[in-house]
């Protein structure tokens, strides 16, 4: 029961990821080159994931430091899946979605990712600090 609350979490996290991508592709761009929007849209979103974790997760649900962690396993899954089911389900080449993993390409999603990944332990640990 635990795990099916903490997802509600992280189906906050799709309509956040949509948003920024809309945002990074009609505000970041006109402003930016299109490999440091990319880099400022993941650093945004990985921001963003922590606040929604740390605003939402520990009003839902108290996980100790394992179940957290599990968690976080379960939310990279969730993601990785979602992230490859919807790109190419809108015809994204299997090449572009396994390059968005190299950061050295400017693209910051591997950080997403391992944010979504730390997301609960981190939140949780500070939780603790502040009990």
């Amino acid at each position: 029961m635990k795990y099916l609350k903490s997802l509600l979490v992280w189906l906050c996290f799709i309509p956040t990821a949509i948003l920024n991508g809309g945002f990074r592709e009609y505000v970041l761009t006109k402003y930016l080159d299109t490999a440091l929007a990319t880099a400022a849209s993941g650093i945004l979103l990985s921001i963003m994931i922590l606040f929604i974790t740390w605003l939402l997760l520990p009003r839902l649900v108290t996980l100790n430091r394992k179940e957290s962690f599990i968690a976080g396993i379960i939310w990279t899954l969730l993601t990785v899946i979602f992230e490859f089911t919807s790109g190419i389900g809108t015809g994204v080449p299997m090449k572009e979605l396994i390059a968005a993993y190299n950061p050295l390409s400017g693209n910051l999603w591997i950080l997403v990712v391992l944010t979504t990944m730390l997301a609960p332990t981190i939140i949780s640990r500070i939780n603790k600090r502040y009990e």
